[in-house]
């Protein structure tokens, strides 16, 4: 047992009783020091506990979190122990200035320094290069920290803001705006948003008509927004600088109908209704300013249910981060959303530093041995940071109760979807094909309208005029009957869900080659084949009508005696529209139809587990398709049979129409009223799809060929390794044997005269593969300086987040 004292030792006979007090004590005092042995490295953290973005609030709880999860974990790091050491920085760069230095100069020495908010990260990260220091921030969004010569050491978890840009062009393209307008509080972070922002907009056609910015004070700005008529208002400022536009807001009335406010997502969602002395208007004021305003938020946290590097899920993550914050409101909270940014940061952090022992290791150096002018380890810890990837449970949807999320926008893809408002529901509609949905009503109504001239018979239409009613159009009433209104009405409700099932069937069922190809719906096609299926109906009844018109025949029936003492004999007679070939033609037309039936039912079932935004309710068709074929194909031989008993036939064929109409309108279009009505709360299988990751489209075949075009880019992945693998190789050979020319040399010579260094004869052999640092000596009179190195801190190429697998987690943004 090892002991935080000296080993005592009985020399003979019993201890005396000192002797077995000092021995207890010492055995005691064993098991206070579990983690004797194990060297500590210190990280210098900044954690903005208030100010514009009070983030530290519960990123510092998350921080802790993983430091002490890594810290109880033998396979990372077991011979160190990482500890914290913070500030509040308030997220102020003076404030930050200050606490920066205490860090610096003041006991222990700092490995790595972790700032959170970006004004303060910039200071930082442009100072810590004359220290030797690597940054990695969990909070900082600044678009001007990824400028790799101004900031060679800086890393971060939390992606750039300027990702928020392109979904606010597709909502400004969306919307058809022509014009927006800009305010923002005037910090760099803002700033290079704004600016990548008027370059994006500018491509799309969208003018900036009015730009303001502020300091401190944003009263003169919104004063002047409102006398330029400003509508449609992108706003870019901190949280504390928020309460104080919204509050001028509310006074200079520049909100309601006629104004959209689009603004940063990272507030806390009670923001608002915070008290803040630097404003003199009530919550009540502030509600009525920010209602109906939209954000836009980068996804954080990871939906699926898999346990990355931690060993915890994103919901276990939740449970325990909530419990460490004492059940507070994630309202109330300042960095909720990033907490899962600041949790993995310390991750990556700790799996880099494990990564660093080895290499360290062979080169005789130790991470205890870090310090303000040691280059190498801080090399080491940049590589291992460069090139980490792993599972996290950041990088997707936070959920909150505040803020109803109304829309979802994949960069990746640039596709832009709705969750729960107006705008979703006409997404939604629209990828439905309105179009066609209308031609299935007007289908719908054609047939329904057929029940009433079914039932017609001479005792309501005059004789000369009852044929017309059979087949033709009346001159008086302009409307089509029977076998019109049936058969035209069939191709426009049928023919329409028949042309949305077999387009999803072509698409997926095709080749990869051809289904990239069809992937792209054009709605002309749609409306060309329900044209075809229609035309198809009318050229067959004019043909029918020309060739072998219908008109009225009489069946009669055996003469019956009436009641009573009468001497006479009723002769019933049954009048029927028909024609001298009368069952062929009906043989092709039920054949033609009955086939269309058939083979709905097959691409229904075929396609029943095909999931597609282009058509996104083909399943509802389905469904439609299966009730019309099974009433169809019972009510065609059912009629014919009850043929001349009038009465059980108009009922059975009226019924069924109406059922078969009635169902497929329900089926179709009630999904669609209810979205409509609870204003989108009910989400589609698509979106329910896109929260928990998977992709849009389930099937087995579809899956395949996501999986081999991955597969070909990890075979040229793999191929540019080898190549470079093979280059090393050649450079490894070529060192050998300049070193064994070398020792041949000094044997001939007989050691009389010392071998020059091998970088005088050959200086790029002794040179690093491209992408890794330049080796240094250290330097312990004066910190180096990295302006005049930066290209030591490249990061490789080929080991760029961009060429990492898609389903591992890159972290790390440079």
């Amino acid at each position: 047992m090892r002991l935080c004292g000296q080993w005592t030792r009985r020399v003979g006979g019993f201890p005396s009783p000192r002797k077995l007090t000092l021995t207890w004590l010492t055995l005691l005092l064993s098991w206070s020091c579990p983690t004797l042995g194990k060297k500590k490295l210190y990280i210098g953290a900044l954690f903005p506990m208030s100010g514009g973005w009070p983030g530290g609030q519960a990123c510092l709880p998350s921080a802790q979190m993983a430091l002490d999860l890594v810290n109880k974990r033998t396979d990372i790091l077991p011979d160190y122990e990482l500890e914290l050491i913070y500030y509040d920085s308030m997220c102020d760069p003076g404030e930050a200035t200050k606490l920066l230095y205490d860090l610096l100069y003041t006991e222990p020495i700092k490995i790595v320094l972790m700032p959170g908010c970006s004004s303060v990260s910039t200071l930082v990260a442009e100072a810590a290069r004359m220290w030797n220091l690597i940054v990695l921030s969990y909070g900082s969004s600044s678009p001007a920290l990824s400028n790799r010569q101004r900031f060679p050491t800086f890393f971060r978890t939390h992606p750039s803001a300027t990702l928020h840009n392109p979904t606010r062009v597709q909502l400004f393209q969306k919307w058809k705006w022509t014009k927006i307008a800009t305010i923002q509080q005037t910090t760099e972070v803002f700033t290079s948003t704004l600016d990548d922002l008027e370059q994006r907009v500018k491509e799309a056609g969208i003018e900036i008509s009015v730009r303001q910015s502020f300091l401190t004070d944003p009263a003169v700005a919104v004063k002047n927004l409102k006398r330029q008529d400003a509508r449609i208002i992108v706003g870019l400022f901190y949280e504390t600088e928020a309460r104080k536009v919204f509050c001028e807001v509310f006074k200079e009335k520049l909100y309601g109908k006629k104004y959209v406010w689009f603004l940063i997502g990272w507030y806390a969602d009670n923001w608002f209704k915070i008290k803040d002395p630097s404003i003199n208007c009530t919550v009540e004021n502030m509600t009525e300013a920010v209602e109906g305003h939209v954000t836009t938020e980068i996804v954080m946290l990871n939906p699926e249910t898999v346990r990355g590097a931690s060993n915890l899920t994103s919901q276990e993550f939740l449970e325990q981060l909530m419990s460490r914050l004492g059940g507070k409101n994630p309202e109330e909270t300042g960095g909720f959303q990033e907490a899962p940014l600041a949790y993995d940061a310390v991750w990556a952090l700790a799996l880099a530093l494990n990564k660093t022992v080895e290499p360290l290791k062979a080169k005789g150096r130790r991470l205890e041995d870090f310090n303000y002018n040691n280059h190498d380890i801080t090399a080491e810890i940049y590589r291992a940071l460069n090139t980490s990837s792993f599972e996290g449970v950041s990088v997707s949807v936070v959920k909150c109760s505040g803020y109803k999320k109304i829309g979802y926008y994949d960069s990746t893809k640039g596709n832009l979807s709705w969750f729960g408002n107006d705008k979703w529901i006409g997404e939604y509609i629209q990828n439905s094909q309105p179009y066609l949905n209308n031609m299935t009503a007007v289908g719908c109504m054609l047939s329904l309208a057929a029940v009433f001239p079914l039932g017609i018979d001479g005792l309501h239409v005059h004789r000369v005029r009852f044929p017309v009613v059979c087949q033709k159009f009346s001159v008086k009433c302009s409307s089509q009957f029977r076998l019109w209104l049936l058969g035209l009405g069939f191709s426009l409700a049928y023919g329409s869900m028949f042309t949305k099932i077999w387009w999803v069937h072509t698409v997926f069922t095709k080749k990869d080659e051809k289904k990239d190809k069809r992937k792209h719906l054009e709605p002309w096609k749609l409306y060309a084949t329900v044209g075809v299926l229609l035309g198809i109906d009318i050229l067959s009844l004019m043909i029918w009508q020309i060739v072998d018109p219908l008109h009225i025949t009489v069946e009669k029936f055996t003469r019956e005696a009436p009641k009573g003492d009468l001497d006479v004999l009723i002769q019933p007679l049954l009048e029927h529209c028909s024609s001298e070939k009368m069952n062929t033609w009906l043989g092709v037309v039920y054949g033609y139809k009955g086939l269309l039936l058939l083979l709905g039912i097959f691409l229904a079932y075929e396609t029943k587990s095909v999931s597609t935004e282009k058509i996104n309710d083909h399943r509802a068709v389905g469904m439609a398709i299966y009730n019309v074929a099974v009433l169809c194909m019972i009510t065609a031989p059912v009629t014919m049979i009850l043929s001349s008993q009038q009465d059980a036939s108009f009922a059975f064929a009226s019924l069924a129409i109406v059922f078969s109409v009635y169902i497929t309108l329900v089926v179709l279009f009630i999904p669609k009223m209810r979205r409509l009505i609870t204003r989108g709360e009910w989400q589609s299988e698509q979106q329910e799809t896109m929260k928990t990751g998977s992709s849009t489209n389930n099937n087995d075949e579809e899956k395949s060929r996501q999986l081999e075009r991955e597969n070909k880019e990890l075979q040229k992945i793999i191929q540019e390794k080898e190549e470079r693998v093979s280059e090393l190789r050649n450079q490894l050979t070529e060192r050998q044997a300049l070193r064994s020319r070398r020792r041949l040399s000094g044997q001939n010579q007989n050691h009389s005269t010392p071998a020059p260094p091998a970088s005088q004869n050959d200086p790029k052999s002794l040179l690093p593969p491209p992408g890794y640092p330049l080796p240094s000596s250290d330097n312990h009179s004066l910190p180096p300086s990295f302006s005049n190195s930066s290209n030591l801190y490249q990061p490789d190429g080929k080991i760029g987040r961009n060429n990492c697998h898609t389903s591992r987690l890159q972290l790390l943004y440079k």
